[in-house]
């Protein structure tokens, strides 16, 4: 399968206050992400996840090593179709509606007339933010920002889409539609690119991971290669009675560490907690 992404050792320092100090924000790092893949790059702050993501949109150049895209340089002229990319920290014209917003993108990238209302009435309804459109965003929630920078991101229909930290500071509400819609676009062939330090969200919309530390790469590879413990094997049983738990107990022997009751996590919870509210107050 093509590459869309590769990174090969890649170095990038910056130097320190008055030119002492230098600090190395990544260090030889090499990464490939296949096309239609779902990339996630975790590690804890200050790791170089996001010096990595301004390398590859052209922002930074590394001082060592190289990034492409599609087979072109990370900062050919022509890779500014190819790329979508929300930062970390956004930030937005706030006197402008949520509407305006996407369209003053939409024009950035060379779209025009009805092809561009109707590209942004399509990206306001994936984002869940039609009934807010005409609203400004000084009015806008954190969550709702992220939205809005998750739509200008892909207003161009890019095929590589780089995601920096995209559900920081936001609610669970917030993160769960922004992850359906990362998964719904992976189901459309988009690559995706993006960093978080909530591993726990990355396990669930990424193909492979890569596990970044004080600019080091420490560990790759898909979700079930990095999660697996070879040391334990899970029995899951719906509704097992005692006696059935009783002679597993005595069949397994000395390889029985004990039993424990299935969990959600709490984001499961909070979320079946409103949908239920929700279906509530649509029947009153």
């Amino acid at each position: 399968m093509a590459a869309a992404v590769e990174i090969d050792s890649v170095h990038k320092s910056f130097p320190g206050h008055w030119g002492k100090g230098g600090v190395y924000a990544v260090k030889g790092v090499s990464l490939r992400i296949e096309e239609g893949g779902v990339y996630g790059l975790i590690g804890p702050n200050g790791s170089g996840k996001s010096t990595i993501m301004k390398m590859l949109v052209g922002l930074l150049r590394p001082d060592a090593g190289s990034c492409r895209v599609f087979g072109h340089p990370a900062t050919a002229s022509v890779n500014r179709r190819e790329i979508g990319f929300l930062p970390e920290n956004p930030y937005f014209y706030k006197f402008l509606t949520g509407a305006e917003t996407v369209r003053f993108y939409g024009r950035l990238c060379g779209l025009r007339g009805a092809a561009l209302r109707a590209r942004a009435d399509e990206l306001l309804e994936l984002t869940g933010l039609r009934e807010a459109a005409e609203r400004r965003l000084g009015g806008y929630s954190k969550g709702m920002l992220q939205r809005v920078g998750l739509a200008q991101a892909l207003v161009q229909r890019p095929r590589l889409l780089v995601l920096d930290e995209p559900t920081a500071g936001v609610d669970p509400l917030g993160s769960r539609t922004i992850r359906d819609i990362i998964m719904q676009l992976r189901g459309q062939g988009t690559t995706i690119f993006l960093c978080s330090h909530l591993l726990e969200q990355v396990q669930e919309v990424c193909d492979r991971v890569g596990i970044l530390y004080q600019g080091n790469l420490i560990a790759e590879g898909s979700v079930d290669e990095l999660t697996r413990d070879s040391r334990r094997t899970e029995v899951t049983l719906a509704n097992p009675s005692p006696e059935l738990l009783e002679q597993l107990r005595a069949v397994a022997g000395d390889a029985w560490v004990g039993t424990a009751p299935a969990r959600n996590s709490l984001e499961s919870v909070f979320l079946r907690g409103i949908r239920a509210k929700l279906d509530e107050m649509k029947g009153r």
